[in-house]
């Protein structure tokens, strides 16, 4: 496969769409600006047949329900490769689902693969090398380069031939269901509602501040969030998320207490260093019954519990050992926590465990049960 064609036109889209309408297998792909914008976008949204590419232009033609329509469909396949973001950007932004997908970087995974990111794949399956210059290049600039059409073009030029190759492996391992659940459950996924709540949440070592200092820190996010929506740009690139927390731990009374924080630069001082300041004189005369808190989380299980856990983690191995599979993809850490937890003694009570798969409950759901038997038999 060479070449790509661009689609900037919504009639262009159209007369794609009903030329696609009786292709059974599509490989999807998009760009977006997340790096360099206070609201991300999807920039590029890029499909490829056996023979062809094509490029969408989703900043030329806004209406891109033709696609929606082709992508829903449950009778075509659409192959992705860690497809997880774009089924959440394509619906947020569009309104755009995708009825069944493949997705590489999982099927992958399910072989036992010890690499599984796409362009360690097509090396290694067919020598071919990706250019990885623009992974975080500002997608919504406009016109494209014809380097980086070309870089967009190639990350879905090879996806039908690498599905086709782990597919094949899959049936051979007996685990092409297990990878078709996964997807299956993939496609609903949606980009999460973050509401109304505090920002520390999502502020990393917010949780070992006191209470006061937790609400100066609020105050500097939420001045950082105000700030970068005015610049239209992502918040980690107004002030760094550390510098920040600093300034929340030391309480400065003046901008020269500033000065040695790393990441606050005396440009970034000369600029904001009063509004951090003011940040934090009003933050800290918040009355103590209106003080944040941070949530903690369940804390230690009781011992029974622990030991069952490492009982679980330790079957865990020896069958993650014999399958040659990753523990993580076998049974994932929360997954056992829960099994810990309710102590099903059934195969019928294993199943109603929310989040269990039915491959892994076919796999090893009696032997599971039977682990925990000889558990409780000797405790």
């Amino acid at each position: 496969m060479s070449g790509y064609k661009l689609i900037e036109q919504p009639v262009q889209l159209e007369k794609l769409c009903r030329q696609l309408a009786t292709v059974q297998e599509l490989a999807l792909d998009l760009e977006a600006d997340s790096l360099h914008h206070y609201r991300e976008k999807v920039c590029l949204v890029q499909i490829s047949d056996r023979t062809h590419t094509w490029l969408i232009d989703p900043l030329q033609v806004s209406d891109l329900s033709p696609l929606a329509l082709l992508f829903a469909d449950p009778e075509r396949l659409v192959v992705l490769h860690g497809g997880d973001y774009d089924i959440r950007s394509l619906h947020r932004d569009f309104g755009i689902t995708v009825g069944r997908m493949f997705d590489t970087m999982v099927g992958a995974q399910f072989c036992g693969m010890g690499e599984f990111g796409l362009a360690a794949l097509l090396r290694e399956q067919f020598s071919i090398e990706l250019d990885k210059r623009f992974q975080k290049a500002d997608w919504s600039r406009r016109p494209l380069t014809p380097e980086m059409a070309d870089y967009a073009a190639h990350d879905t030029a090879h996806l039908l031939q690498l599905a086709d190759l782990l597919q094949e492996k899959l049936q051979q391992l007996g685990r092409l269901d297990w990878v078709a659940e996964e997807c299956s459950l993939l496609v609903n996924n949606r980009v999460s509602d973050k509401g109304d709540g505090p920002l520390f949440m999502n502020c990393k070592g917010a949780g070992k501040l006191r209470p006061r200092n937790l609400a100066v820190l609020e105050a500097l996010l939420q001045l950082r969030d105000g700030l970068a929506r005015e610049l239209d740009r992502p918040p980690f690139k107004v002030m760094p998320s550390e510098a920040l927390l600093k300034v929340a731990e030391q309480l400065p009374k003046a901008v020269r207490d500033m000065n040695q924080i790393p990441g606050l630069t005396p440009r970034l001082l000369s600029r904001y260093g009063d509004q951090l300041l003011e940040a934090v004189r009003q933050a800290l005369e918040t009355p103590e019954l209106q003080l944040p808190r941070y949530p903690r989380g369940k804390g230690e299980p009781n011992p029974g519990i622990k030991a069952r856990l490492a009982l679980l983690k330790a079957w865990r191995e020896q069958v993650s050992s014999r399958l040659e599979l990753a523990t993580g993809l076998l049974s994932p850490n929360w997954l056992l926590e829960r099994i810990a937890e309710q102590q099903p003694e059934t195969l019928k009570q294993l199943t109603e465990i929310p989040g269990i798969r039915r491959w892994q409950l076919r796999l090893w759901g009696e032997e599971m049960i039977e682990t925990l038997t000889k558990e409780r038999q000797t405790v």
